[in-house]
C-alpha cells in the first residue's frame, strides 16, 4: 500500500478522531449496527462538505474500525481521494464497496453505482459523454430516492464543468439543486456552503453574503466556514468583518493543529486563508501585519504545485513595498522549487523585480525561463481550470513591462490593456490577486509616461473595487498629470477616507499629507 495518499501521508489519515459537534449536522442513515459507526461516518460526510480532507478521511477510518463491513465508508474514502487527487487510491475504495457482500439498501447500492460512474468521469475529466452519463446516473438514483439530500447536493455538484466540481464553480445550474436539497433537510449548512459559491460566481454578492454568514452559524468550528463569510464580506464592502472572520478562522486552524497534532503544510486551507488575510490587511494599509501573515505562510512546505506557485505572496508582497532587492530574492528562491509552476512564477517575479531595478536584459532571461517552465506547467492542469486562465496575464503583464521599455510602445500598451481588462473581468472572491496585479499595470504605466494606460488601469480598479485605497490613488495621480485639481482632490479624499486604519508613515499617505489640494502645491 501506498504511504501516502495523494499529499497526504496515509498515517495521519489514519489517525483517531473524537466527534465534534461544531462542523455542520449531517443525518444519512447507512447499514450499521453500531450506532458509533453512523456519527463516524456522519461526521465523515459533515467534513467532505466543509472541505476538510484530513479529518473526513480520520472520520471515515475510525468507522470502518467499528464496523469493517460499513460499505458507504469507501463511498465516502472515494471523494476525500479524488480531492486529494489520488485517483488509483479512489479507484480501490470504489472496487471495495462494489466487493462487501452485505445487505444494502437500494439507496445505498444506487450510491455506489453514482460513485463508479462518478471516478469514470473523474478519470477522464475532459469527455463529456461521460461527465454526462454520470449526472444522468444522478438523475436516475434521484428518481427513486427523491429525498436522499446528499445526491441533491452531488447533483449540484455535478453540474459545474467537469466532473471534478466540488461545488465551488457552480453556477445558476447548480443553485436549483442546492434549493432542492434545503426543502428536505431545511438550513442544510451543505447547501449554504455551495450557494455561497454559486451565488458568488453570478455576482449575487449580497445573497451570497447571507448564505455565507448562515454557513459560518451552522458549522462555526470549521475555519472555511468562516472563511466562506470572509469572501462575501469583502465583497460587499464590509472588509473590516471580513479581516475578523478570517482571523477566526486562522485561530481555528492553530487550535485544531495543536490539538490533534498535525502538520499545517498537509492542509490546503492554511496558507490560502493567511493568503486572503494578508491581502485584505494589505487592501486596508495594515502592512505590519499582513507582513507577519505573509511570512508565517513563507514557512509552510508547499505539498502541491498549487501550494508552489502561492509562495508567490512573499515577493508579490515585497514588491508591492518598494524592497526590490527583498522581493529579488524571495523570487529566485521560487525558482528552485520541484514544481514547473511554483518555478515559473518565480521566474516572472524576478523579472518584474529585475525590471524595477532597471537590470532590462535579465528581465528579458527570466521570461525567456519562465515560458520554458510552461510545457511541464501544463500537465497541472486537467480540469477546468487551464494554464492560460491560471498563469496567463502574470506572464502577459511582464511580457508587457518588458516591452514598454522598447521605442514602440504600441504592443506594450495594447498588451498590456488586454491584460487589465482581463484581469478587471474577474472580480470573484478571491480577486484581491487580480486588483494588485492591475495596481502594479497602472504603476508601470505611470513610471512609463504611459498616462492613457494609467488612466485606464485606474478606471478598471476603481470598477473591480471602489472601497480600495489604491484605486482611488492611482485616480489622483493621473488627475493631477492631466491638470484636473478638482477631480484629484476629489480622488486624495477618497483615498484618505478608505486608509483611515492604515499602519503611520506609509509612503502613499506621506503624499497625501504633502499634497491636501488634490495633488497640487
Amino acid at each position: 500500500m501506498d504511504a501516502a495518499v495523494g499529499y497526504i501521508p496515509r498515517d495521519v489519515l489514519q489517525l483517531p478522531i473524537t466527534l465534534r459537534n461544531n462542523v455542520g449536522h449531517v443525518d444519512d442513515p447507512v447499514t450499521t449496527n453500531n450506532p458509533e459507526a453512523q456519527a463516524f461516518y456522519n461526521q465523515g460526510v459533515a467534513c467532505l462538505h466543509n472541505y476538510v480532507w484530513m479529518d473526513a478521511a480520520r472520520s471515515f477510518n475510525q468507522a470502518l474500525r467499528l464496523d469493517p463491513q460499513l460499505a458507504m465508508v469507501h463511498v465516502g474514502l472515494f471523494r476525500v481521494f479524488i480531492n486529494l487527487n489520488d485517483l488509483p487510491a479512489a479507484a480501490e475504495e470504489v472496487r471495495k464497496a462494489q466487493a462487501l457482500q452485505t445487505p444494502l439498501t437500494d439507496r445505498e447500492r444506487r450510491r455506489i453505482e453514482v460513485t463508479a460512474k462518478h471516478l469514470e468521469a473523474r478519470q477522464d475529466l475532459k469527455n463529456h459523454e461521460k461527465h454526462e452519463a454520470y449526472k444522468k446516473t444522478l438523475d436516475a438514483a434521484l428518481d427513486s430516492n427523491t429525498e436522499d439530500v446528499e445526491l441533491w447536493l452531488l447533483r449540484g455538484n455535478a453540474e459545474e464543468p467537469a466532473a471534478d466540481g466540488r461545488g465551488q464553480r457552480g453556477k445558476s445550474g447548480s443553485i436549483a439543486f442546492y434549493e432542492a436539497a434545503m426543502a428536505y433537510s431545511p438550513d442544510n449548512f451543505a447547501a449554504h456552503h455551495y450557494l455561497t459559491h454559486s451565488l458568488e460566481n453570478i455576482g449575487r454578492n449580497q445573497d451570497a453574503e447571507k448564505h455565507g454568514q448562515r454557513y459560518s452559524q451552522l458549522a462555526d468550528g470549521v475555519p472555511h466556514a468562516h472563511h466562506m463569510w470572509c469572501h462575501d464580506l469583502r465583497l460587499v464592502g464590509k472588509i473590516d468583518a471580513a479581516i475578523e472572520q478570517f482571523e477566526i478562522a486562522t485561530q481555528l486552524e492553530k487550535n485544531w493543529y495543536k490539538t490533534d497534532g498535525l502538520d499545517p503544510s498537509l492542509d490546503w486551507h492554511r496558507p490560502h486563508n493567511l493568503d486572503l488575510l494578508s491581502r485584505s490587511l494589505q487592501h486596508e494599509g495594515r502592512m505590519n501585519e499582513a507582513e507577519r501573515y505573509i511570512r508565517e505562510a513563507a514557512q509552510l512546505r508547499p505539498t502541491t504545485a498549487y501550494a508552489a506557485y502561492g509562495k508567490k505572496m512573499l515577493p508579490d508582497f515585497l514588491l508591492a513595498r518598494g524592497r526590490t532587492e527583498e522581493a529579488l530574492a524571495a523570487a529566485t528562491e521560487m525558482q528552485k522549487s520541484k514544481w514547473p509552476l511554483g518555478r515559473l512564477e518565480g521566474h516572472v517575479l524576478a523579472g518584474r523585480d529585475l525590471l524595477a531595478l532597471n537590470r532590462v536584459e535579465e528581465a528579458r532571461a527570466q521570461i525567456a525561463a519562465a515560458e520554458n517552465e510552461i510545457p511541464e506547467a501544463r500537465k497541472d492542469f486537467t480540469g477546468v481550470m487551464t494554464f492560460e486562465r491560471f498563469a496567463g496575464e502574470e506572464l502577459d503583464e511582464l511580457r508587457g513591462e518588458i516591452l514598454l521599455r522598447s521605442a514602440d510602445k504600441k504592443p506594450a500598451n495594447d498588451l498590456l490593456r488586454a491584460t487589465a481588462n482581463s484581469l478587471s473581468s474577474r472580480r470573484g472572491a478571491d480577486a484581491l490577486e487580480e486588483l494588485y496585479l492591475l495596481e502594479r499595470i497602472a504603476g508601470i504605466a505611470r513610471g512609463q509616461e504611459q498616462w492613457e494606460l494609467a488612466q485606464h488601469a485606474a478606471t478598471l480598479m476603481i470598477s473591480f473595487d471602489p472601497n480600495y485605497f489604491g484605486a482611488h490613488y492611482a485616480a489622483a495621480l493621473v488627475a493631477r498629470h492631466n491638470g484636473d485639481a478638482t477631480k484629484s482632490q476629489e480622488e486624495f479624499a477618497t483615498a484618505k477616507k478608505l486608509w483611515t486604519h492604515a499602519d503611520p508613515g506609509l509612503p502613499e499617505l506621506s503624499e497625501l499629507k504633502a499634497t491636501p489640494q488634490g495633488g497640487f502645491k
